[in-house]
Parts: C-alpha cells; sequence; structure tokens
C-alpha cells in the first residue's frame, strides 16, 4: 500500500519506533481535541499507516473498524476504546497485555 508517509520515517514514529497504540494516540493533543469522535479522528488520519509489530503495518481506518464508541469524552476513553478493539482484533502484541487488561497480576 502507499501510504502518505513512512510508517518508520519522522511522521510515522517521531524519530523513534513507536508501535500501535502510541502511534494512534500521539496524533491527538489531550487538552484541546476533547470530545472527539471516531468519526472525525478517522477523516482526519484514516490513511496514516499504524505498525503494529515488526512485520505488519495497518491503517488507522482498518483499526477503528472495529471501534464501537462514536464519541470520546477524554483521552482515558479513547485509550480504553482504542486498546479494546485492537486486541479484539489481534493489533495487540504486548507481552502480558491480557493480565493488565484483566487485572491479574
Amino acid at each position: 500500500m502507499d501510504w502518505p508517509h513512512d510508517p518508520d520515517g519522522e511522521q510515522g514514529s517521531e524519530g523513534g519506533r513507536k508501535y500501535g497504540h502510541a502511534v494512534l494516540a500521539k496524533k491527538i493533543d489531550e487538552e484541546e481535541d476533547f470530545p472527539l469522535t471516531a468519526t472525525e479522528y478517522v477523516e482526519q488520519y484514516g490513511d496514516h499507516p499504524v505498525r503494529i509489530d515488526f512485520e505488519t503495518v495497518v491503517s488507522v481506518e482498518e483499526i477503528f473498524d472495529s471501534v464501537e464508541k462514536e464519541e470520546f469524552a477524554d483521552f482515558v476513553e479513547f485509550h480504553q476504546e482504542l486498546g479494546r478493539a485492537m486486541r479484539e482484533n489481534g493489533y495487540w502484541f504486548y507481552e502480558g497485555a491480557e493480565q493488565f487488561v484483566s487485572g491479574d497480576a
């Protein structure tokens, strides 16, 4: 796929290797962008690449295909819903993620 920018370049990773959820979160300003709708986010960033792991890159729109909420009141709500959608669709590859989410240690 032709991306609007390189997922590993300056725009995609802010000079360092950022994956998945971090790439989505860095696109918004916690102080100024809320409330935020899923539609607004996808309209602005839908074709942007998100590196999931060392060999997988998907679009923001692909991740948002399984986002159930239409509006996010704040940054925490955004993180929670995106994390849920990414885990359910195999886009969350962090060791121990299930324990972290379930509260088991």
